[in-house]
């Protein structure tokens, strides 16, 4: 059945009301299974009465529709070939031809077509465009420009290989001269039209994306076209970056306009180009550096314009880092200005900072903090300061520190009129105290020779977080920030007596302040000193942890609209560390934090806005129950049921990956316990092949269904729900990318069922995995299959072990077990990286050795290449991971699959010399393998009768410790 076009187009417009989303969405799905579906929505983009909206919804999809289904994970197109080669066909004369804001969108359909099909399987791009390029229509060009970023930034992150090299070869070739070409007549066109502001803006959107151009091109080599023509290039673009014209000046302060924005494209090129090519370009750096000295000393206050400075200051601070180019800042007077014209007034404090501050204070605080990618005018400044005190420490601190004696002297005299002058103070003494890289987890690590931070902190910063009142609210945030930035630096003693003081500042009213507080509560209570112990003790935590809890979930409570309580993810992220570190101290009040979690879930899942905050509440969360359910786990149950179960019901797609996962910690936490009503009623839909398509609920969905199995293997068999549980795992297993989480299920499945249950379905079992090993085999999945095989192997005790599973394998394939074990098994093993895998194939080993009748009697030469494995494997003990409690965590950006909870493990370092040496074990198995051997020649009719020696007993009981 055709797609009717102007319904869809009328889906399509809904799916953008948040009144209807949802019902479009569903009825969106239905029509994708229409053929030419994909092609439907490029028609409704191309044609203009369909309206704005509906064509904008229709980019939107198709570039989602591509992300989903253009390729499977081996590169082969999903589409039809027909479909995929109309798509390609017609694609790049829409982007062409359509407004900014649908381009932009096909753009990135154009770039994950790209990823897998350019440039061999699409080796026409290159010439189709170039063919659409003209001397004289910038509205045409900035369409071909446009569809060529999408598809050469896609280079800026790659590593260097030779495949990306071809790839860029390829384009050069073809793409290099029409490229210089067509800058050469844009910059003809902007001469000739300088005094037509339409043709201008045009012009400089096409002169815009030629610099971007020339960054993508230019990323991994300096094109040798490029090369050649440098003279031409750096001056076109020196002409440019001090180029002006009153007819591109935009009226509003706060927004950036086109010559903004190809100027500071300029600084980025040159940048690059100094970092890499030094050799190239180096002589002509001189221009730039005098211009943007110029621009720097110049150019106002405004808002609109502090993206053009940072990137002037981050091309000089890539010119210091050269030292030839260094030594023109070699000297007193020369440094003296630079930091008086150029750091000085782009540390200061501005008007519109202050008004940040004021309104807009998340803002303020994600601009600002240590770490952040935002182009600041502060931190830019701030780094080209500390570029000049890692090339002239003595010269730049001598400098600076009597610009600080002065600041801090200006404030003294008139603290209430004059506190910026004390927030430039700080601020300049935290740039040049600090040396090399400030670190997420320990802050900064090295402080410079002349600096002493404890000494600076006491003298002219601690009152600011000691006061009540009468204190600058800014000044308080410098107070907190000092502390956060040079944590490490402070003792443990000194930490003692700051934790509390900023405990207060959580109860502030002003939200920077408290924010910076819970900023810097958090990353202190994660500090370790040089022995990875806690700088702030549990014990200590334990004693404020009520009323940091209190404070902090009041202040996250604080607003009930969702898109407002979500806003703040570093409250969220401190009240995780503070269960993490409290552990089962948080029993007490399980009652109080229950309501708080279940409130904000609830509140947070009508609208998921902030994937950070999420992240963090269900981070805590799974703390919250990994130490709280235990002693009460039918008080949690009961209490998060019924939200966590609104989510799924809601189809809250956002949340739906975390709340399997939380279930099956809720599981998890009482092993003992009978499978409840709420997760009998959770097996049948959580088996439906619906829910398992989108790929982030995969991992959630495997570790609940892993822990229903553990509780209540018995409900699944009386349902007959055996067979659709490995109908789950055949699914998983034949993809690459859910190999391991079908291991584990299958895992899970031999473990918690009978063998007798299971006795009909491993030949079936085997056989699914044996394709796979013929045809697809994977170093994950050989990997994973060698720890199946030992898995099943170790566990005789249960009525599994080797004989069982080559009896298995034998009802397969007769004689399969031989090449499998010589070819796979053996030499897989060596590889085996986990601690538990290498001592699951050691008991493995040993049971084979000693307790196998197949090896004794039908696998002889087998049993003495198992011993030389063992050996190996007792060569090389298994280390243990961490020797403390850790906190793993997914990096929130990636909030991809949604998931990535906190993983704590503890694992003790047995005493060295427990550990017997390796030439007593080897001694010890091969007596008793020489021993074996000399009794074979048909005599020996089992290995269960002879037992290793008793001394290799605590070899194993040692090994298994480890």
């Amino acid at each position: 059945m055709a797609v009717d076009l102007p319904s869809l187009a009328q889906i399509l417009e809904a799916s953008l009301d948040p009144t209807q989303n949802k019902q479009a969405e569903l009825a969106i799905l239905h029509e994708e299974k229409k053929p030419n579906f994909s092609l439907s929505l490029l028609q409704i983009v191309a044609t203009q009465t369909y309206g704005s909206t509906a064509r904008l919804a229709g980019a939107l999809y198709f570039k989602n529709y591509v992300k989903r289904y253009w390729t499977d994970e081996d590169g082969n197109h999903k589409l039809p070939q027909n479909e995929v080669t109309a798509i390609k066909r017609e694609l790049i004369g829409l982007m062409i031809s359509v407004p900014p804001n649908i381009q932009y969108q096909l753009g990135d359909a154009i770039g994950v077509i790209a990823d897998s099909d350019f440039w061999e399987r699409w080796n026409s791009l290159v010439d189709d465009l170039v063919s659409r390029l003209t001397p004289d229509n910038p509205a045409t060009n900035n369409g071909v420009l446009q569809v060529a970023h999408s598809i050469f930034k896609r280079w800026r992150p790659l590593y260097r290989s030779d495949p990306l090299f071809t790839e860029i070869n390829h384009v050069l070739g073809k793409f290099g001269n029409p490229f210089l070409n067509l800058v050469q007549s844009t910059d003809a066109l902007i001469d000739q039209h300088r005094s037509n502001r339409a043709m201008l803006l045009q012009l400089f959107a096409t002169l815009n994306l030629i610099v971007k151009l020339f960054y993508d091109l230019s990323v991994q080599d300096l094109p040798p076209v490029f090369e050649d023509s440098l003279p031409a290039v750096t001056s076109l673009l020196h002409k440019y970056l001090t180029y002006d014209n009153d007819l591109l000046q935009k009226d509003d302060d706060g927004e950036a306009g086109p010559l903004e924005h190809v100027k500071s494209g300029i600084f980025e090129i040159l940048e690059l180009w100094v970092k890499k090519y030094e050799d190239a370009v180096g002589v002509h750096v001189g221009q730039f550096i005098s211009s943007s000295w110029n621009l720097l000393t110049t150019v106002g206050p405004q808002t609109k314009y502090d993206i053009l400075v940072s990137k002037a200051l981050q091309f000089l601070t890539a010119v210091t880092s050269s030292t030839e180019h260094a030594q023109a800042f070699n000297d007193e007077s020369t440094l003296c200005q630079v930091v008086e014209r150029v750091i000085l007034p782009n540390l200061t404090l501005r008007d519109s900072d202050m008004e940040l501050f004021e309104d807009e204070p998340i803002e303020f605080i994600r601009r600002d903090l240590e770490g952040s990618d935002s182009d600041t005018r502060r931190r830019a400044a701030t780094d080209f300061l500390r570029q000049l005190m890692a090339k002239f420490e003595g010269l730049v601190s001598t400098i600076v520190l009597r610009y600080i004696d002065h600041y801090l002297s200006e404030y003294s005299q008139n603290p209430a009129s004059n506190w910026k002058s004390k927030d430039t103070a700080v601020y300049l003494y935290s740039s040049i105290a600090a040396r090399g890289t400030i670190t997420a987890s320990q802050g900064v690590t090295s402080v410079n020779d002349f600096a002493n931070v404890a000494d600076f902190f006491k003298s002219n910063i601690a009152g600011d977080l000691v006061a009540d009142t009468g204190v600058e609210p800014i000044l308080q945030v410098d107070a907190i920030k000092y502390l956060y930035m040079f944590r490490s630096q402070i003792t443990a003693a000194q930490w003692q007596d700051a934790f509390p003081l900023v405990v207060k500042h959580l109860g502030s009213s002003d939200y920077v302040v408290y924010t910076y507080a819970a900023i810097a509560l958090e990353r202190t209570m994660a500090l370790t000193n040089e022995s990875k112990r806690p700088v702030i003790g549990r014990a200590r935590v334990e004693s404020l942890s009520a009323q940091l809890l209190q404070h902090l979930f009041g202040l996250i409570e604080n607003d009930s609209e969702p898109a407002k309580l979500q806003e703040n993810e570093f409250l969220m992220r401190c009240i995780m560390r503070v269960l993490v570190v409290i552990k089962e101290s948080v029993v007490p009040m399980v009652d109080e934090v229950l309501t708080h979690f279940v409130n904000i879930t609830q509140i947070s899942s009508q609208n998921p806005s902030n994937p950070r905050f999420c992240y963090y509440l269900f981070e805590a969360l799974g703390a919250f129950i990994r130490f709280g359910a235990p002693p009460q786990p039918d008080k949690l149950e009961n209490g998060l049921y019924v939200s966590f179960i609104s989510v799924i019901r809601d189809d809250v797609q956002e949340f739906i990956p975390y709340v399997f996962q939380l279930f099956a910690a809720l599981l998890e936490a009482n092993p003992s316990g009978s499978l409840s009503d709420y997760y009998k009623n959770l097996i049948p839909p959580i088996l439906e092949p619906e829910l398992w398509a989108p790929k982030g609920n995969v991992p959630a969905l495997v570790r609940l269904l892993s822990s229903i199995i553990s509780r209540g293997s018995s409900v699944i068999l009386q349902n007959n729900q055996i067979a659709t549980v490995l109908g789950v795992f055949q699914s998983l297993i034949s993809t690459k990318t859910n190999e391991t989480y079908g291991f584990e299920l299958l895992e899970s499945v031999v473990t918690n069922f009978p063998p007798s249950t299971l006795e009909q379905y491993y030949p079936s079992i085997l056989n699914v995995l044996l394709i796979r090993l013929q045809n697809t085999k994977t170093e994950p999945f050989a990997s994973r299959f060698v720890r199946l095989y030992h898995f099943i192997s170790a566990k005789d005790d249960k009525g599994l072990g080797a004989d069982f599973f080559i009896s298995k394998l034998d009802q397969v394939q007769d004689g399969l077990f031989v090449p499998l074990y010589l070819n796979i098994i053996l030499p897989d093993t060596q590889k085996l990286l986990r601690p538990l895998d290498r001592k699951t194939a050691v008991i493995s080993f040993t049971k084979t050795l000693t307790d196998s009748v197949a090896f004794a009697e039908k696998y002889k030469k087998g049993w003495a290449y198992t011993c030389e494995a063992l050996l190996k494997l007792l060569e090389n003990p298994p280390m243990p991971a961490a020797t403390e409690d850790t906190i793993v965590e997914q990096d929130p950006d990636d909030m991809s699959f949604g998931v990535g909870f906190t993983q704590l493990t503890t694992i003790k370092r047995p005493v060295r010399d427990q550990w017997p040496e390796i030439t007593d074990v080897k001694r010890w198995v091969s007596e008793y393998v020489q021993a074996a051997d000399a009794r074979q020649n048909g005599k020996m009719t089992s290995c269960a009768q002879e037992r290793l020696p008793a001394e290799v007993a605590p070899v194993f009981a040692v090994y298994m410790q480890r």
